[in-house]
Formats: C-alpha cells, sequence, structure tokens
C-alpha cells in the first residue's frame, strides 16, 4: 500500500427494493484529516460506510484505496458499527475484545504472537482501560464499551478507520478521549471517518465534513460545508447549529 492513498467514491448509489438509499454519490476522502459524516435520520450515512466497505450490494460505482477497491484490502480497514448493532450478551472479557482486533494479522486458529499481545495492551493503556482487561465487556458502561471497541480498531494497525455514531450514550470524558485518538490518527496520516448526528459545538472537532442527504449536498471544510444553503437542502426548514438558526 503506497503511502497517503486517498479513497475515491465514483458515482456510488444504492437501492434497497423501491428506496434509493444513495444517489450518485462522488467523493474523494484523503488521509491526514479527520472527516464528519453528517446528515438528517435516514440520509444514507450508515448505507455509505458499508457500501464503500463492501458490506451491502450496490446498485452503480466503485469505491477505490490508492488504486485498487477498497472491499479488497478490509486488512487496513478498522470499522466500529453503532452500538445498538453489537450483542453486549456474548461472553467476551474486554481482553477478548481488542485482541479479536490481531485476528486478521494473525490468522484464525493461530496463536497470538507477543507483538499482538503489547499492541493490544497498548491501546487498552491508550483509551484509560487497561485496569478493564478482565470485565466482562457487558459490565460496562457504555461510554467505556466504546472505548474499548476503540482500542480494538487501535490493536488492527489500520490505515482507514470507521466509526458509526461513536457518541451515542457515552459520557463526556469518553467523548474528549475518542476526539483525542481520532485527531492523533489523522495526525499519523490515516484517513478518519465519523458518522455524527450532533450539530453542536462538537462539530469544531472535524476537519471536513461530508453532508448527506440520500445524494452529497456538500462536503470540504466546515466553513464551506456549513451555510444555510446547504443546511436547508439537507435538512429543510430549520436548522440550528453553534446555536444559530440556519
Amino acid at each position: 500500500m503506497a503511502p497517503l492513498a486517498k479513497i475515491t467514491v465514483d458515482h456510488l448509489s444504492v437501492r434497497y427494493r423501491e428506496v434509493q438509499a444513495l444517489r450518485n454519490i462522488n467523493l474523494t476522502l484523503r488521509p491526514g484529516k479527520l472527516i464528519g459524516i453528517f446528515g438528517p435520520n435516514g440520509a444514507g450515512k450508515s448505507t455509505l460506510i458499508k457500501a464503500m466497505l463492501g458490506l451491502m450490494p450496490v446498485t452503480t460505482g466503485q469505491v477505490t484505496y490508492g488504486a485498487r477497491p477498497l472491499a479488497q484490502q478490509l486488512e487496513q480497514v478498522a470499522y466500529v458499527p453503532q452500538r445498538s448493532q453489537i450483542d453486549w450478551t456474548f461472553p467476551a472479557t474486554v481482553w477478548d475484545v481488542v485482541m479479536m482486533g490481531r485476528v486478521k494479522k494473525t490468522g484464525w486458529l493461530h496463536r497470538f504472537s507477543t507483538v499482538s499481545r503489547r499492541l493490544a495492551q497498548q491501546a487498552l493503556g491508550r483509551v484509560g482501560m487497561l485496569e478493564f482487561r478482565d470485565r466482562p465487556i457487558g459490565a460496562l458502561s457504555g461510554g467505556q464499551q466504546q472505548r474499548v471497541f476503540l482500542a480494538r480498531a487501535l490493536a488492527q494497525e489500520a490505515t482507514v478507520f470507521c466509526f458509526d455514531e461513536p457518541f451515542v450514550g457515552v459520557d463526556q470524558k469518553t467523548e474528549a478521549v475518542l476526539f483525542q485518538i481520532f485527531r492523533e490518527l489523522a495526525a499519523a496520516g490515516k484517513i478518519v471517518m465519523v458518522i455524527n448526528h450532533d450539530l453542536g459545538e462538537s462539530i469544531t472537532n472535524f476537519d471536513q465534513l461530508v453532508l448527506l442527504n440520500q445524494e452529497l449536498i456538500a462536503a470540504g471544510p466546515r466553513e464551506w460545508v456549513l451555510t444555510r444553503d446547504h443546511m436547508t437542502r439537507a435538512y429543510g426548514g430549520h436548522i440550528g447549529f453553534f446555536g444559530h438558526v440556519a
């Protein structure tokens, strides 16, 4: 993989039976940026990520990372879905969950190496969860669970990170930890995509925004995306952000 490769989304469309979920999305995502993906409920934010990763069929279009399809390079991707999609009753400890991030590098039915264990320990320390390593994942708070899944993503040594609504149900401390690590990953030249719904002050943490509502409304720096026209097209009517009405 060439360093600093970009992701190119080319004429991507997704259709569920009679519902057009995404329509002709063209997008370039560059490394070194913390990218926020925004839009109203049902806008296709999660669908975009899943379609990019080949986790659902597309109607038209392709997604490349460097010179190859992104879906053929999933070893480079760390994907954390919405918490509601995770089975928190599964009998796994915090350590088990983080070590799952090393399976692709290690191979199924192979023993984890000393390097893998060291990376998992470092990842848990980085998110402030090392002391919980033996705790059942289902016994943690929402914020703690989210930090554990961030640690799993870090342990993967990925170059592309995708987080779907990571701030839902978390405390302010966890939100601060997440944003800090997201910024560190971006500064290290990774591609970091975060689906978010909060149009408050937290939006200032993102370097670039992608605004969706079935189609791409706008993408780029905050000041370019957060205009009255773009927000009205995405949300309709009046939508407040930063305490103002757009």
